[in-house]
């Protein structure tokens, strides 16, 4: 796996006829890339995250390289979830919040960065610089896709691929509440935000996230199509 601090071009292999993002490859996946142009003055980020989130492996692999702290606010569990545990492991601090419905660890997450001048991070990351930042790594790949999918969380990830691909077709899967995907075309994952996809890609593949795009690609997408896999 590459390290996040040596994001290199996102890998392109070719899987069931269609071509991969491959960022499963990279160290806190696609948002890894880019989340550094979040970082301003303050000496701590705060995240808070559903448990399943890749975003909390992200900011902590980003953080430690930048010397920042990062702090993820994410519910109580009985037993930590891996993703979770990975966070920690890069570096980042943990807040358990019992009870921790989103809604109310981002309500914790706020009133913590008010107590302590941390920087809270908007759920999803969803800026217009981090967008435009994910525009340019796109923009870069020796591809210019007529088809294009990925799942939607926050539909950030989709709207910048649209700003970096305007002449393309977008294709999203919907795991979660309703995100704000663009012009893309909207399908809804059958399992519910907290369960794993049904039906696994022959890659490593986030199975909460992006794993839930692959049975709609293989009944819907044309041949060739892309598909931006974030982690894995």
């Amino acid at each position: 796996m590459v390290t996040a601090g040596k994001c290199n071009a996102p890998q392109l292999i070719e899987h069931s006829g269609f071509l991969v993002v491959r960022d499963d490859l990279l160290a806190g996946g696609t948002k890894a890339r880019v989340l550094s142009v979040l970082f301003g003055a303050a000496a701590e980020y705060v995240y808070a995250s559903p448990v399943y989130g890749f975003a909390q492996i992200a900011l902590a692999h980003v953080a430690r390289q930048h010397g920042k702290r990062a702090t993820i606010f994410c519910a109580r569990r009985a037993v930590r979830h891996p993703r979770t545990l990975a966070a920690a492991a890069a570096g980042a601090e943990i807040v358990e919040i019992p009870a921790g419905y989103l809604n109310v660890v981002q309500a914790r997450a706020r009133a913590y960065c008010k107590l302590t001048g941390a920087e809270l991070l908007p759920h999803g990351l969803d800026t217009p610089a981090l967008i435009s930042a994910l525009a340019a790594v796109a923009r870069g790949l020796p591809v210019k896709p007529r088809e294009v999918w990925a799942v939607a969380g926050s539909g950030v990830l989709l709207r910048a691929l649209q700003e970096a691909w305007p002449a393309a077709q977008f294709f999203g899967v919907r795991i979660g509440g309703t995100p704000d995907v663009g012009r893309a075309r909207l399908y809804v994952a059958p399992e519910k935000f907290e369960q794993a996809a049904r039906t696994l890609p022959p890659f490593p593949s986030c199975s909460n996230y992006d794993a839930k795009a692959w049975q709609f690609i293989r009944q819907h997408a044309r041949p060739g199509a892309l598909f931006w896999n974030v982690a894995g």
